[in-house]
This record gives structure tokens, C-alpha cells and sequence, in this order.
């Protein structure tokens, strides 16, 4: 059914648990700063915060940071995705200022560290995303779709489908360079290759990307890695292409190219992703001239996610660790991790843009935005071994009236790990119902961070939210241990985590719940015709049959490397793992949600599975959200379908206000 514009129409145990979570003090709205940025020279630190819908830039010292200044060109305007230049003195920053009033036009500025000016650097038409300044200083390059009419990537909204599919209206991004002097700005990669990540050489002659033919929404996982002059025109090389490739890398993905101070090498992370941005593998480098590529991480119990050269003899990396952000230096010759600043950090840690990324200044220094399921997010910064609080966005937040804890388990020979949150206010003499949480990938994982899981915890439930195998956080091995094996090794370590939590504390069997988004709606699909222990069940953009998924998503070259071949080669490897193919067997109540434009996990999947379980005689009810895509961003829908989800549950399988009493 299509989404309703009257009130949403609870139950009485829905109406209840809304009462009882309205009358509640209000609290403070978390303020979440992301993309902090440390200067060259570790002075200062600038920060994105976003403000009603739209975003702004602080700027604060480091040795003084209550002294914060708001960066932005006059007028109202949101700005972001600020960028330091190599000596300090300026910041490149995007910014809609300037922009007509209907548009939100995007612009590159500059920021006069010295005199504290403005200026507009760009007059372009299109999306404009990554900056990035060239070791040299003189340009500024950057990721370009020129008369963009959508953000580049598969969350966001696809265009309504018309014309020559394929063909007609694709748009690619490329890399661009202004001229910091002059404002000019040239494209610079070719339009045969669509550009997700760049980087400069430390001599700002030359390029290293990884691109892909276009439609970039669909290519990314066939993705090779390139040089070329960073000259408009210039003939692009080719210097890996995994699917050439021997050994484990083979088709596999590549992400975060980085050139070696001395220009000679090219490191980046290889290994099995489902999405763009969600990076993990092992660290590889390759010669800049091509050749073979070396693994620096062979057989790490964790997932490298982001790194950068210290000198040509040791990395600086970002790894998720087993529930921990891990911060270390690596060795390239010797492989083994020096001794120096480190931190480990069981929490979330980054700086924005990539998963997982610090900022760092000349001297080592960093900047980071952490949090903890407890801790709220505040920007961090100065030496690793030493960081120092320079926000207090969020010191007026209370603390959670709930705790959360890392749980650990083994299961047919595999290490998992996971997180338990309980119900706020947990009475150990009283049994709870339990939400089971699966995160989306399947090459993901949950780490610690504020806010996630709370609004079931706020609402009286245990949430458990488990990594399975196919997640990140325990090495590459752990990472494909689900191929050609989706929801049946994973769904068996999420039910051996849900036996421990229940000899743990007082679950009630009889109100066990499942969730998920994306890979997780699959799981949640799937899982309810695998067992008929959940109670309720609410299935985000999730998918039914991968059979006919093949032919209607925009990324089926995803899939290869986790089915081993095409739906039209192994028909069987998709159907074995497709909820249809089971639908006979589901009895638990299940909510579908899914966004009309949504590219990723189209909504005929969802419509297949709610429209089998209506004639199947399950309980079961369908929502589209109209003109969203994979990630939703119209903030009145994401409220909506979180409402929705809630009350699901709370009619299905009651919360703590109708917990019973241990006997």
C-alpha cells in the first residue's frame, strides 16, 4: 500500500507504549558533529555540525577551542566538507551560499586563516563532492558530475525511470581541478570512466583513482585502479584489475588508493565490500608503475578500513577490531605493527568521509568525532596518546537510562561478536522481550556508537545487535565466510548469540523480535522462513528473491562475488537463499518498508514478499515511502517509519510495561 497522509493508526498496546514514552521529559536533541579536520600545522580544528536541516562550519584552536568562530559566506546557507591547504593558511570548504533561492547549488569557497575572509572560488553546474588540495597548493581537485540531478551513489534516489534504459540521461563522475588563483576549473578524467575516490601524487603531476565504465551506480564493485597525468585529457592507465588477478584478491573490491610520500608506490584496502564507503579488507601495495600487489595484512583478525602514510616505510591505520576502533602503525617491510601512539578505542572514531578515518596533522596529531553507546559525539583532538575534548555540543544530554555490552561467543569454529543493550531501567526479578537488530551489507558491522538501538531500549526491550559472519571486525576469512551461504551461517551465529544472551539474563522466548535494513531486511525476510522463533518481525528495504532481484536492481555487479557467478549461470545458488522459495513456512507477524525509488533493494521485492504473506494468511502490512531511495532523507519519513516499527512491535510482542513478574 501506498504511505497513508491521514494519522498513523495505532493499536491499544501501541497507543500505551506511545503514551507512556510521550510523558517522558523531553530531552535535548543530540547534536552529532562530523567531518572534523586538524590544520597541517595542529593549530586549529574545524568541524560540520548539522543545524536545521542544513549544516555549519566551527573553527576553533586547538590550545583554546571555546573561542570557536562559525565559518560561512553571508546569507543563509549551508556549508560543508571542509579541507585544509598543505600550509595551513587556507580552507576549502563547499557551501549552497550564493545559490538562487530554489537551488542548492554547491560551490567551493576559500577561508583566509591570516584575515579571516571569504571568497567564492567556483562557478560550475553539477554535484560536487570530495575536495581534495594538491600537494603543491595551487589547485584544489575535486569529484564532478557536471548538471548533476541527483547526488552520485546507489542510496540516493534513483531518477524515475524513462527514455533508453541504460543509455539515455547516465551521469558520471569525474575528477576536476580548480585553479586556487583563478577560479578555473577543468575536468580532468575522462568521460569513459566514472571516478569514485582520488588522489594526488606528491609531485601534483599525476593522479590515482578507481573508476569504472558507467552507470557508476552499478560498477564500483568491477572497479580497477588507475593513473594518469593530472592534466585534462590525458590517457588514463590501468594498473589493476582484480579480476586479472591470482590468489585472494581475485574479483574482488579496492578502495582508498594513497601514493607513498616518495610517489614509487600506491597502497590501498582490497577485500570483500557490498558498498561503496563500507571499507574493509587487507592493506595492499602495488609499484605506481603496475606489477603485482603485496599483502601487507595476510591473516589479520580485523578489517583495516583506512590508513595513511606516515613515510614510505610505515602506514598509519584505522581498523575495526572486534568491537574496537583500533589506530596503529604498520610496518611495510616487516609487516609487524611498530611501537608509538595507539589507541584502542571501544567506540566509534572518525572524521568524516571514509568509515573509520582520522584526520592528521604534520606532527601526528589527530582530530577525530567519537562516541560510545553512552557517550554522546564530541570532537576530539590533538596527540594520540593524549587527545583533548574541544566541543560540549551535547553536555546538557543525560545519561541513558539503559546499558550496553559487548558480548562474545563461538559458534561451528567461528569468534562472533555482538552487542546486548538492555531495557532502560532493567529489573533483573522481570523477563523482557528482545528485538534482534541485523545491520546491512553484508560487508558491515555495528560498532559502538550514541544513539544506536536506544529507541527499543528507551521503549522497555533488550536489543541485540550481533556481527555475524560476512561482517566486519575479525579479518578477510570472517568477512567471506558467508559466500554462497546467505542466511544460513550467519542466521546460525545470530541464534547461537540469542541462546547465550538467554541463560544470560531474563529474555521472555515468547516475545523475541527481528529487524534489519537492507541486508538486514533480506535477513529479516529470510530468517522468518527459517524459524518460527520471532514473534514480530519489521522488514526494511529488504529482499525476497534474489532471482528476480538480479534483473531489477541498478548494482547487480554486487553480487557475482558473493553468489560465484551470474543468476544465469547458478540459478540455484540464488534460490537456495530467497525467502519465496520458503514462503509456506512463515507464521511471524512482519512489516515491509521500502522506498519507492530505491535502487539498491527495489520495492517490487518488498511487494513480492508482503503480497505472499497476505495470501498465505499472515499477518502483514506494506509502506512506501514516495521519492526515497535507499537511505531516506526526508527527516517526516524517517520519523514515520520509525513510529510505524515501534508500534509494530509494541502490538505484536508488548514491551516492559507489560513485562511479567519472574516466578
Amino acid at each position: 500500500m501506498s504511505l497513508r497522509s491521514g494519522p498513523l493508526l495505532l493499536s491499544a498496546a501501541a497507543l500505551l507504549l506511545s503514551s507512556s514514552l510521550q510523558a517522558q521529559s523531553p530531552s535535548p536533541r543530540v547534536r552529532t558533529p562530523t567531518a572534523a579536520v586538524i590544520s597541517p600545522d595542529s593549530r586549529f580544528v574545524v568541524w560540520m555540525d548539522g543545524v536545521r536541516g542544513s549544516s555549519q562550519l566551527t573553527l576553533a584552536d586547538v590550545a583554546h577551542p571555546s573561542a570557536g568562530q562559525l565559518i560561512s559566506p553571508p546569507g543563509t546557507c549551508s556549508n560543508s566538507a571542509p579541507t585544509w591547504s598543505p600550509d595551513s593558511s587556507q580552507l576549502a570548504f563547499l557551501s549552497t551560499c550564493g545559490a538562487s533561492a530554489q537551488g542548492q547549488q554547491r560551490q567551493i569557497f576559500l577561508y583566509f586563516a591570516a584575515t579571516k575572509q571569504i571568497r567564492q572560488l567556483t562557478h560550475v553546474a553539477g554535484n560536487l563532492e570530495e575536495l581534495s588540495w594538491s600537494p603543491d597548493g595551487k589547485r584544489i581537485g575535486f569529484l564532478f558530475v557536471e548538471n548533476a540531478t541527483r547526488a552520485a551513489g546507489a542510496l540516493d534516489a534513483m531518477k524515475p525511470w524513462s527514455g533508453v534504459i541504460g543509455e539515455d540521461g547516465v551521469e558520471v563522475q569525474r575528477v576536476a581541478a580548480a585553479d586556487v588563483a583563478s577560479g578555473t576549473a577543468e575536468t580532468l578524467t575522462p568521460a569513459s570512466l566514472h571516478v569514485y575516490e582520488f588522489n594526488w601524487a606528491p609531485d601534483t603531476q599525476a593522479l590515482t583513482y578507481i573508476a569504472a565504465p558507467p552507470p557508476g551506480e552499478n560498477t564500483w564493485w568491477i572497479a580497477q585502479l588507475y593513473t594518469q597525468a593530472a592534466t585534462p585529457n590525458a590517457q588514463p592507465h590501468s594498473i589493476l584489475d582484480t579480476k586479472e588477478l591470482t590468489g585472494p584478491l581475485h574479483g574482488l573490491q579496492i578502495a582508498v588508493p594513497r601514493f607513498s610520500p616518495d610517489g614509487k608506490q600506491i597502497a590501498f584496502i582490497g577485500g570483500l565490500m557490498s558498498d561503496q564507503g563500507s571499507t574493509g579488507g587487507d592493506l595492499y601495495i602495488i609499484p605506481t608503475a603496475g606489477g603485482t600487489p603485496k599483502n601487507l595484512t595476510p591473516g589479520r583478525s580485523a578489517s583495516p578500513a583506512w590508513f595513511r602514510w606516515s613515510d614510505d616505510h610505515t602506514l598509519q591505520v584505522s581498523e575495526d577490531a572486534r568491537g574496537y576502533t583500533h589506530l596503529f602503525r604498520l610496518n611495510i617491510n616487516t609487516l609487524a605493527e611498530e611501537k608509538g601512539p595507539d589507541l584502542r578505542y571501544m567506540g566509534s572514531l572518525s572524521s568524516g568521509g571514509i568509515k573509520d578515518a582520522v584526520s592528521t596533522a604534520s606532527n601526528g596529531n589527530i582530530a577525530v568525532v567519537r562516541s560510545t553507546f553512552d557517550v554522546p559525539p564530541e570532537v576530539w583532538a590533538g596527540p594520540v596518546s593524549s587527545l583533548k575534548q574541544i566541543t560540549h555540543l551535547n553536555d546538557a544530554l543525560k545519561a541513558p537510562p539503559f546499558k550496553t555490552e559487548s558480548i562474545e561467543w563461538t559458534n561451528e569454529g567461528l569468534h562472533v561478536q555482538g552487542w546486548l543493550s538492555y531495557p532502560a531501567n532493567y529489573d533483573s526479578h522481570r523477563s523482557y522481550p528482545m528485538i534482534v537488530s541485523v545491520h546491512g551489507g553484508p560487508s558491515a558491522s555495528i560498532v559502538a556508537r550514541y544513539g544506536a538501538g536506544s529507541t527499543f531500549a528507551e521503549a522497555g526491550y533488550f536489543v541485540f545487535q550481533p556481527n555475524p559472519r560476512g561482517s566486519f571486525g575479525q579479518g578477510e576469512t570472517f568477512t567471506q565466510a558467508n559466500i554462497k551461504d546467505f542466511g544460513y551461517g550467519d542466521l546460525r551465529d545470530i541464534l547461537a548469540g540469542m541462546d547465550l544472551i538467554e541463560k544470560k539474563v531474563s529474555v521472555d522466548r515468547n516475545r523475541e523480535g527481528l529487524t534489519g535494513w537492507s541486508y538486514g531486511g533480506f535477513m529479516t525476510m529470510f530468517a522468518v522462513t527459517q524459524t518460527h522463533r520471532f514473534h514480530a518481525a519489521v522488514a526494511g528495504a529488504g529482499i525476497s528473491d534474489w532471482k528476480s532481484y538480479y534483473g531489477e536492481n541498478s548494482i547487480d555487479q554486487w553480487m557475482t562475488p558473493f553468489f560465484g557467478a551470474s543468476v544465469y549461470d547458478d540459478p540455484a545458488v540464488y534460490a537456495k537463499s530467497s525467502a519465496i522459495e520458503f514462503i509456506k513456512q512463515v507464521s511471524t507477524p512482519t512489516l515491509v518498508i521500502v522506498g519507492d525509488r530505491d535502487g539498491e533493494c527495489p520495492a517490487p521485492q518488498s511487494f513480492e514478499f508482503w503480497h505472499a504473506l497476505r495470501a498465505e494468511g499472515v499477518k502483514t502490512q506494506l509502506v512506501i515511502y514516495p521519492n526515497e531511495g535507499h537511505g531516506f532523507r526526508d527527516p517526516a519519513h524517517v520519523t514515520d517509519r520509525n513510529k510505524r516499527t515501534l508500534a509494530w512491535f509494541a502490538e505484536n510482542m508488548p514491551a516492559s510495561s507489560q513485562s511479567a513478574e519472574l516466578h
